[in-house]
């Protein structure tokens, strides 16, 4: 049977608004696709299936209104419905999948985001607290364990354990992900600001966004704890999260001169530091403190306030940095801010006092791997003589560090530490 005028006319048509769709917005749609997946190839399989179903579907139907919403709609059913038929893979992430579909399908004003909404389903009661915030890195963010274990001064294979039989637990006791009720969420906040942080952190660290991946990481952890502030505006702790990634962003591109180098915060320029993103942390900091309440992140935020204000009147304050130091320890102690506090200890009471701050860390197999120890510590050793100890430290420190112009300033100062010997 040949077609009709008509039905040649309405072939014509969809294969016209289905290239249209192709050229304009193949990219995106693949994009948005692979988001929930993190599997590119996968998601082009299905949008390849979607636009077979649209030269069918459109020349009886009609072409929809909104084309692409409708090649996205078929093209996320074909994804479930083969996640749905996997035999082999990653149980959690296809229902992470599932979820992602249940939460695009409802109404949009139950939580402001996708990512928040799946961050918050993986703080279930149900799960070890200490493997939430790890589960949120990978399966929401995308991060991979290797990054994960360097957030948790830990190896990548005692991560990969930790993740996988967490997964184990999960599959085995049938623990079910879904989204909390609004009232909810102030209890299973704390690992959620935990994972947001450590995305930050790790998008922050790469000052001049070579990595496209990294810099975007700090933009989507910055949007994240925004939403989070709008959402929960009564919760201090997030203020103080915002507030503290706010103090550290408005430095971001101090961090290098013109020539690409790496410049510690105490030979920064303030005057290169964007001031109302300064102004808008301070302002952050103040309204978290009327709740009386402090946090971890509001000491954090402060300890930023702290050393943005001594920058930029070059009036020491570092009795009141230990200080602040010394609260955190105590409501988070963790050998990172042991490390942080004998650098300024070392300020107050020399740097002989501040390696014996150290001491009982000597052997912390938490610090082996941290670059931030090795150079702390051979900083120190330097400035109190012990040029030998210094230079073994200082090529820890350098070995460790990803970043080439931060290893090179570790060479430098190690050079300069050899010369005064």
């Amino acid at each position: 049977m040949t077609m009709s005028g008509r039905d040649c006319e309405a072939d014509a048509t969809a294969r016209a608004v289905a290239e249209d769709v192709a050229r304009r917005s193949y990219g995106k749609l693949v994009a948005l696709l692979a988001m929930r997946t993190r599997d590119v190839a996968a998601a082009e399989d299905v949008l390849a299936d979607a636009f077979a179903a649209a030269l069918i579907d459109w020349p009886k139907r009609g072409c929809p209104a909104n084309p692409e919403a409708w090649l996205m709609t078929v093209a996320r059913r074909r994804a479930i419905d083969a996640a749905r038929h996997r035999r082999v893979g990653d149980q959690l992430m296809t229902e992470f999948v599932l979820l992602a579909d249940e939460i695009d399908e409802r109404d949009p004003s139950a939580l402001p985001d996708r990512r928040l909404a799946l961050l918050f389903a993986c703080t279930h009661p149900a799960l070890e607290a200490t493997i939430c915030t790890p589960l949120m890195l990978q399966v929401v963010l995308g991060l991979d364990a290797k990054t994960i274990a360097s957030a948790f001064l830990t190896s990548p294979a005692a991560m990969g354990k930790r993740l996988a039989r967490a997964k184990g637990k999960i599959r085995d006791a049938g623990v079910p992900f879904s989204v909390p009720e609004r009232d909810e969420l102030p209890r299973r906040l704390a690992a959620v600001l935990d994972a947001i942080y450590a995305a930050f952190a790790e998008g922050w660290s790469d000052p001049v966004g070579g990595d496209t991946v990294r810099h975007d990481l700090a933009g989507e952890a910055l949007f994240l704890a925004q939403l989070l502030v709008e959402l929960l505006p009564q919760e201090p702790e997030a203020l103080g999260l915002l507030s503290l990634m706010l103090f550290a962003h408005a430095r971001r591109d101090a961090r290098r001169d013109a020539a690409g180098d790496y410049v510690p915060l105490s030979e920064q320029d303030p005057s290169q530091w964007n001031a109302p993103m300064i102004d808008a942390a301070d302002a952050l900091l103040l309204r978290a403190s009327t709740f009386k309440a402090i946090g971890r992140f509001q000491l954090e935020a402060a300890l930023q306030s702290a050393h943005v204000h001594r920058c930029r009147t070059r009036r020491p304050n570092w009795d009141e940095v230990v200080q602040l130091y010394d609260a955190l320890l105590v409501i988070a102690a963790s050998p990172v801010i042991a490390v942080n506090r004998a650098l300024a200890v070392a300020e107050c009471e020399g740097p002989r006092a501040a390696l014996d701050a150290l001491a009982p860390y000597a052997n912390d197999p938490r610090l082996a791997q941290y670059q931030p120890y090795w150079a702390a510590r051979a900083d120190l050793l330097a400035r109190a003589g012990s040029t030998a100890e210094a230079l073994g430290a200082y090529d820890m420190a350098i070995g460790l560090e990803r970043d080439p112009a931060l290893r090179k300033f570790l060479q430098r100062r190690r050079a300069q530490a050899q010369t005064k010997d």
